[in-house]
């Protein structure tokens, strides 16, 4: 495995910068003390620093070389933790009571820190890397509000790359595929209106929750039935609210769910097909439905060309024969797709290991596992000395 010398001697530094971001967890467009520290790293290697996208979002401009041509690169990480209260017992356990670094973030942060430290120390390339440290990856779209925000515009790239980790992934080992990687994400909700009554004297009512539960089987229809076997898609009904007195029928029931597919077309079939049913059904009970659709994060898909460099550098880095190219992607969803969508760019996953004992993304046991911090790290700065190698 061809990991750099020199960050493999600065892994404390960086395994105790990691750990000071776990045990100090903030969740969405909160990452005050961590946005902090990635600045104040960054200037103390001379790295130039923005601040402000996003809320509390971090881009640091490291330029080398002549300049000549312009090209330059992005390399992103999530800061932020999840709104889980932390199992573990170890010494840098969250402080932070029902917030927790459950998904690697603080991981990814810390990587990218060691990458900019060894490139702001030897500047091998020649051209602009720009270490762009993004908030709010969970769920609130900090990836699409940096977009919005004129990332792009103010920091110009050519291409953008990102990394997670990934439990199940053995370390020393990447995936890497061109086209999807991971899924769009939409949440959807159906407010049920019917008409209260006693519970013994149902038939004075329209019983919103015996429609909810013909609502919940025919909405598994969409999927079986409705969308072509050969495109991926999952739709789950995660919430099923109604009532709060044992012997009443409630005037209405609200259902919640989540929608996972890669292409639009089958986003637009399944959101008519909910409106539909949801109508439809209702209307047989004679009652009525309300239905709010929200697309929250587009599929992440990688463009050919980057996949193509990203897996060459890590053939060469790490073996071929530990480059996954021909995983299943997965219906998780990640909003370094808004920055995929906006720039050409490639998306990869970083062994972290089995994930036994609980070590699994979003559970309460998790723990980025420190071993590969120097192999993201090293995974950055030659994909930078790659894509920004001198001209001559």
């Amino acid at each position: 495995m061809n990991i750099v010398e020199k960050i493999i001697q600065q892994q404390a530094e960086i395994s105790a910068i990691r750990r000071d971001i776990h045990a100090n967890p903030e969740t969405a467009f909160e990452e005050l003390r961590t946005s902090g520290l990635v600045a104040s790293k960054l200037e103390s290697w001379g790295i130039e620093v923005h601040r402000g996208l996003a809320k509390t979002g971090v881009v640091g401009k490291l330029t080398c070389g002549s300049g000549i041509g312009g090209r330059a690169i992005g390399l992103r990480a999530d800061m932020d933790a999840l709104p889980i209260q932390e199992k573990n017992n170890f010494g840098y356990k969250s402080k932070n009571a029902g917030r927790m670094h459950a998904c690697g973030h603080d991981g990814h942060t810390a990587m990218l820190l060691g990458a900019a430290k060894y490139l702001a120390q030897s500047k091998n390339f020649e051209g602009t890397v720009y270490f762009i440290f993004q908030p709010a990856e969970e769920g609130e779209g900090g990836g699409r509000e940096m977009v919005n925000e004129g990332l792009f515009e103010k920091f110009p790239v050519d291409a953008v790359f990102g990394m997670h980790n990934w439990p199940g992934i053995p370390v020393g080992q990447f995936a890497v595929m061109p086209g999807p990687m991971m899924a769009s994400s939409d949440n959807f909700e159906i407010r049920i209106i019917g008409r209260g009554a006693h519970a013994a004297m149902a038939h004075h009512g329209i019983d919103p929750v015996v429609i909810g539960a013909e609502l919940v089987l025919a909405l598994q229809t969409l999927v079986s039935r409705s969308i072509s076997p050969v495109d991926p898609a999952v739709l789950s009904v995660t919430q099923f609210q109604a009532g709060e007195a044992i012997n009443a029928i409630p005037s209405e029931a609200q259902l919640r769910g989540t929608v996972r597919a890669f292409k639009p077309r089958v986003q637009d079939k399944i959101e008519a097909g909910i409106t539909r049913l949801a109508n439809g059904i209702a209307a047989a009970h004679g009652a009525t439905a309300e239905v709010t659709y929200q697309r929250r994060y587009p599929p992440t898909v990688n463009s050919p060309a980057e996949s193509l460099i990203a897996a060459a550098v890590l053939e060469k880095m790490v073996g071929t024969e530990n480059v996954l190219r021909d995983l299943q992607p997965t219906m998780g969803a990640e909003d370094f797709a808004f920055m995929l969508q906006a720039r050409p760019g490639c998306y990869v996953w970083i062994g972290n290991g089995p994930g036994e004992g609980g070590c699994m993304l979003h559970n309460p046991q998790y723990d980025f596992n420190d071993e590969i911090l120097p192999i993201g790290s090293s995974y950055w700065v030659q994909l930078t000395e790659h894509m920004l190698a001198p001209m001559r």
